[in-house]
């Protein structure tokens, strides 16, 4: 209703003039110098309350000059509970401004715009609470006293008389008029970096947790508006009739992850948190990408780091080597997440082994992972050497970092140099966007993004009275930069808008048309401006913009080292093996995450647990009962394990007992397990005692992290150990000398009692004696 409106005001004075009623010249003229409703004296504003809220549909000319009519029609609508009659509306102006650090100052303290003020005209109708009207208000530049060229505040005041009370301020919107010379004395050249990224709806595993980027695609969707801004610009045939050259050349900045998901959704039905074929946008994704396609065919396409990683949060915790992996012209570049293969059922989170299991190198091809993807979904060689700053800032250690992975230039926001503001034109008479940024590694070429411009056009949808009005903010910001610079020279600027832009061709759109269609603008783009003059800057500033959440870090770095520890039990290449973690740990940490903790801390949650489930996909086999039986002093210990991995991967095997020393374990050295498969580990052990033994064992990667589960068992052995040998020879030697000595005595006292005379003893007695004691 509010867009319809604003067409019909929009065409209402055309309509007008067409049907013969008047000229739209002579109509406005009329209007501008006999108001039809005259203001209350002082133009009452003491009530702070504006209950009209004020949507401009048109506002001309975007630059005036001397002798023309400025037109603006709209929407009122009333926000408040009251109705509101005998409406008026003027534009009324405040000083002259011809520096752009003027023109921060009025951002910083706004103009009342009193310098100038014109009669109300009147807006047939009441307002009742809810409701809303169109009007058209136009005024001659003569009547505003424009007498010097410059940006002029202006404010569109609308009073009114709430529920029959005093004539009011009921409404008011600042903005800004135009004045440029006819023939410029300057001109300056506008860039634009468009990026066309998205938060990820992915889990670590590569699931969609939620159908977010169906929306965010669907007509009238984020990314449908971006991309229409795009798609709307003027072309023009190539010589030759090759193909199209861009009037208005927009460098696409783009994530390869977005056109990995989107290639995922257009692949077929896919699941959405868990539950099979849920996804609605596989139709839209394709038809999305066949649009990306297009306009990547016509404007420079610079590649993204996969997953949009923030470089100074990774960097600042030690977590270079995760910058590396996601840069698109890094030959470390491996992160991406491979498309599922249903056919085989083959698990796509690892890329296709050998017949040993191990990853052969280069299975990700001669390029970076981000680049190819760039190339197979859209049909483009993007740039790669190119990275832009999130919020405009880096460290100095993670422009080194950046180096190291292929990366010589940058751009930057003016808060990350010391003398930033020089470059936008805040400080000094001239915008110069190319500047040089020396390093510990060598100097780096830079374009320094506007921000002012770029905030400008990321929230031209939600500015106050609608697209149109940021348009013209837009426009003072240029024209104060030509005015203040010398007779026939340049300015350059590059706009940068946020990520998570909010744009449509009414406001951005219109905006990059401009730099087209007003003499003292042209368009240019990043690589003109590394190619033109560069002006210092100063140093990297030392102050930086707040990064990921602390707390979400470190589980980032609890999960990256789990990473780094598998990677060192790969049997081959383990980048390409883990490319599809690398790729998870690069979603995680995406700089859109900066704006939401909660999200961030969740996301960092789940990839670290998956990092931990990776770890028990390799384990241990614990014997059914519990228990297991040596048969001699030398029996091995057999242990089973089983690595559920598509991958073949090299473990150690940590054995230990307690409580006693009648049992030792040999160490077996590093051992390789077949992917898919259980492995039968025989351990050397030696058995010094029998019985039974508490026995721990663990996997273990070569670098000592722990696979699986820790398991215990009991070891009984029945075998007579060493020592328990000597004892029992010992006591049998014994034992057989004790028998002895007793066989020995018994002989000899029978011998004595069988061989002794019976001397002295009377013929025919025994030689048994009776007692020689009584019994009694």
């Amino acid at each position: 209703m509010r867009r319809t409106a604003l067409m019909r005001a929009a065409v209402a004075p055309l309509l007008a003039a067409a049907l013969g009623l008047a000229p739209v010249g002579v109509l406005a003229s009329a209007q501008a110098t006999t108001p039809l409703v005259t203001a209350a004296p002082a133009d009452d504003a003491t009530d702070r309350d504006r209950p009209v809220r004020i949507d401009v549909g048109r506002f001309e000319p975007r630059a005036v000059t001397p002798g023309a009519l400025v037109t603006v029609t709209g929407t009122l609508t009333n926000t408040g509970g009251s109705t509101i009659s005998d409406l008026g509306v003027r534009l009324q102006r405040g000083k002259v401004l011809t520096t752009r650090d003027e023109l921060a100052a009025v951002g910083r303290d706004p103009d009342p715009a009193t310098t100038v003020l014109p009669s109300f005209q009147a807006v047939p109708g009441v307002l009742a609470p809810g409701g809303e009207l169109d009007f058209s208000y136009t005024v001659g530049a003569d009547a505003l006293q424009l007498d010097r060229d410059g940006v002029y505040p202006v404010l569109l005041n609308v009073n009114g008389t709430v529920d029959g009370d005093q004539q009011r301020r009921v409404g008011e919107l600042p903005t800004f008029l135009v004045q440029q010379p006819v023939v410029p004395a300057s001109r300056t050249a506008v860039g634009w970096l468009w990026p066309l990224t998205e938060r990820t709806h992915r889990s670590p595993s590569g699931m969609f947790v939620n159908d977010g980027l169906a929306d965010a695609i669907a007509p009238d969707g984020r990314l449908d508006r971006a991309l229409a801004v795009i798609e709307r610009l003027p072309a023009s045939t190539a010589p030759g009739g090759t193909g199209t050259v861009p009037v208005l050349p927009v460098t696409l900045a783009i994530d390869p992850a977005l056109v990995e998901e989107l290639t995922l959704m257009a692949a077929g039905p896919y699941a959405v948190d868990g539950v099979e074929a849920a996804g609605r946008g596989t139709e839209a994704a394709a038809t999305f990408l066949r649009r990306m396609a297009a306009v990547a065919a016509v404007h420079p396409v610079a590649a993204l780091p996969y997953g949009d990683v923030d470089a100074d949060s990774l960097v600042a915790a030690g977590l270079s080597g995760v910058v590396a992996r996601s840069l698109p012209g890094s030959p470390e570049g491996t992160a991406q997440d491979p498309l599922p293969d249903n056919k085989n059922g083959a698990d796509a989170t690892f890329p296709p082994a050998d017949a040993t299991g191990a990853v052969p190198s280069g299975t990700g091809g001669d390029i970076a992972a981000g680049a190819r993807i760039l190339a197979d979904a859209l049909d483009v060689q993007p740039r790669t050497d190119l990275a832009w700053a999130a919020d405009g800032t880096l460290r100095p250690e993670t422009m080194l970092a950046l180096q190291a992975g292929g990366v010589d230039r940058v751009v930057l926001g003016s808060a990350a140099l010391t003398d930033g503001e020089t470059a936008v034109g805040l400080s000094g008479n001239r915008a110069v966007a190319h500047t040089t940024v020396t390093t510990a590694s060598g100097p780096v070429e830079a374009l320094v993004a506007d921000p002012t411009l770029s905030a400008i056009v990321g929230a031209a949808e939600q500015s106050a009275g609608g697209p149109r009005m940021a348009e013209q903010r837009y426009l003072a910001e240029l024209a104060v930069l030509g005015l203040q610079a010398p007779a026939g020279t340049e300015q350059t600027v590059l706009v940068a808008p946020p990520r998570n832009v909010e744009a449509g061709p009414e406001g951005a759109g219109a905006m990059m048309a401009d730099s087209a269609g007003l003499p003292w603008l042209r368009p240019s783009g990043p690589d003109e401006l590394f190619g033109g003059p560069a002006t210092p800057a100063g140093n990297l500033a030392a102050g930086v913009a707040a990064g990921l959440d602390p707390a979400g870090m470190a589980d980032v770095a609890a999960a990256v080292a789990v990473r780094e520890d598998l990677a060192g039990a790969v049997v081959g290449d383990a980048d390409a093996a883990l490319q599809a973690y690398d790729a998870a740990i690069a979603r995680a940490t995406s700089v859109a995450w900066r704006t939401d903790t909660v999200g961030f801390r969740g996301a960092a949650h789940a990839l670290r647990s998956a990092l931990d489930r990776l770890r028990s996909r390799v384990t241990l086999l614990a014997p059914a009962d519990g228990t297991y039986s040596l048969g001699s002093s030398n029996a091995p210990l057999v242990l089973t394990v089983r690595n559920d991995l598509p991958i073949a991967v090299q473990v150690r095997l940590e054995v230990e007992t307690r409580g006693t020393r009648g049992l030792s374990i040999a160490d077996i050295g590093t051992q390789t397990l077949a992917p898919g498969q259980r492995t039968t580990l025989q351990v050397p052990t030696q058995v010094r005692q029998s019985g039974g033994f508490a026995v721990t064992a663990q996997l273990t990667t070569p670098s000592g992290g722990p696979l699986g589960h820790r398991i215990s068992l009991q070891v009984k052995s029945t075998a007579y150990g060493s020592i328990s040998l000597i004892i029992t020879l010992g006591a049998a030697v014994l034992l057989g000398l004790l028998f002895l000595r007793r066989l020995v005595n018994l002989v000899r006292r029978r011998r004595r009692t069988t061989a002794a005379p019976e001397q002295g003893a009377p013929e025919g007695t025994s030689g048994v004696h009776p007692p020689n004691r009584s019994p009694v």
